[in-house]
């Protein structure tokens, strides 16, 4: 329907390429104090008093990553609140959910979420909330922190990576889920439970380091979760699912009605093992990205709604963490770079599959919302998140150009397809100062 016509409208935007919940349209967007007044044919004269037009630049909602590590307080070398939510914004992310891990202190009390939310105060160019961490011992924490807001609840079932956050046994999740399911929240669980294997003799073998996290380590964490899910009712979310061979297990839940839900990363869907050369440990996360069989077969699990959405698990460090210089698996961080380039890696390798932009928005947007309960999408009413994206324009990464605090990706020289124009944050461009704290 028009806007009002007795507030005029401030801002349309016209494109032949507007990713609705109801498809992708040709349609003039109409802005009004911040939220998105009217989408009207686009053949009707416009209604606001000033029009961009946009051609075939498409117009997306903002998008929605649920799986970030900004590291601050405590660990601001490694990225911050500034820096990661400016990349964000530069790659269309308009609201993101930042993990209890790696800053310190960790997020598994109130008074280490409230440190969070004064650090980022007055830094955020883009929305961001935040989960609680369930630690070896914490689950007497948590109804204080559902009460203060968080959108979930995180837990390793290995090892994090620092020792303030320790995995949670399946004593600390049986304490955890009740509470979690009676206030109606979401555990996000990273699923690996370890068992022994044959250590590596090359420190500097990609296979040989992949090969320490098989996958048989993600299904006894899956079949765990799965089995608990049914037990609590807990809504149970499995992050950064590498291994394809666990899809079958997670379609039987979901046929049988759990409320399990499951997301992957761009590196799962963008590389592949045997593409890794030894040394290069920017590729370096945990589960370990596989071979490309199997990377495909986590596109079919996406295609088929096994895998429910996309998120970044952006996770960097200082480039000596990497340990370039040795080239040495064992002793390397494991994490991705990727805030700022998830959209275009996505799109790049989805549009070569055949999918479309509202495949895309409904993998970085609708369903990552729906997880933590937040709203998202381009309808009338709702905050006016805008992306205005080129969708056949490509660039090459250079790592310097990126606005992460640090520049080491692997993506380093890779071709993209979708380039991003600009992002609104409620109507105006998404900046320092502008971001709100959920």
């Amino acid at each position: 329907m028009p806007a009002s016509p007795s507030e005029p409208a401030n801002l349309a935007f016209r494109s032949r390429r507007v990713v609705t919940p109801a498809g992708e349209l040709s349609a003039t967007v109409v802005v009004r104090g911040g939220s998105i007044a009217a989408i009207d044919p686009y053949d009707d004269p416009p209604t606001a008093s000033t029009v961009r037009e946009l051609g075939d630049i498409a117009i997306l909602p903002g998008l929605v990553d649920t799986h970030v590590h900004l590291n601050e307080p405590g660990r601001t070398d490694w990225e911050g609140f500034a820096t990661g939510t400016a990349a964000a914004a530069a790659g269309g992310v308009t609201t993101l959910v930042d993990m209890p891990l790696n800053s310190s202190p960790v997020t598994t009390s109130v008074d280490a979420l409230e440190a969070k939310r004064r650090a980022a105060a007055g830094q955020l160019s883009v929305d961001v909330g935040f989960y609680a961490g369930l630690v070896a011992g914490s689950a007497s924490e948590l109804p204080g922190l559902l009460d203060a807001g968080v959108l979930g609840v995180k837990a390793f079932l290995c090892h994090s990576g620092i020792d303030e956050f320790p995995a949670a046994t399946e004593s600390d999740l049986r304490a955890a889920m009740p509470v979690i399911a009676e206030r109606g929240s979401v555990l996000l669980a990273h699923a690996e439970i370890e068992s022994p294997v044959e250590p590596p003799d090359d420190p500097r073998s990609y296979q040989q380091y992949a090969a320490t996290r098989p996958g048989r380590f993600e299904r006894a964490a899956i079949e765990l979760l799965i089995g608990l899910c049914r037990e609590y009712g807990c809504r149970t979310h499995i992050v950064h699912l590498a291994d394809a061979a666990c899809l079958p297990l997670l379609q039987e839940a979901k046929e049988e009605g759990l409320p399990l839900t499951v997301e992957t990363c761009p590196h799962y869907l963008a590389f592949a093992a045997e593409e890794i050369p030894d040394g290069a440990t920017q590729f370096k996360c945990a589960p370990p990205i596989r071979h490309a069989a199997n990377r495909d077969a986590l596109w079919g699990g996406l295609a088929s709604g096994v895998i429910d959405f996309v998120a970044s698990d952006h996770s960097p460090c200082p480039p000596e963490l990497k340990q370039q210089a040795s080239g040495d698996f064992e002793e390397a961080w494991g994490g991705v770079s990727s805030l700022q380039l998830m959209l275009p890696v996505v799109w790049t390798e989805a549009a070569a599959r055949g999918f479309s932009l509202s495949d895309v928005v409904r993998w970085l947007c609708d369903r990552p919302a729906e997880l933590v309960g937040l709203p998202a999408g381009l309808r009338e009413g709702a905050d006016a998140n805008l992306v205005l994206l080129d969708p056949e324009a490509t660039f090459t990464v250079r790592g310097a150009d990126l606005l992460h605090r640090h520049p080491l990706t692997p993506y380093e020289g890779r071709e993209l397809r979708g380039q991003v124009l600009k992002t609104l944050l409620r109507g105006a461009p998404a900046q320092a100062g502008r971001g709100r704290l959920l």
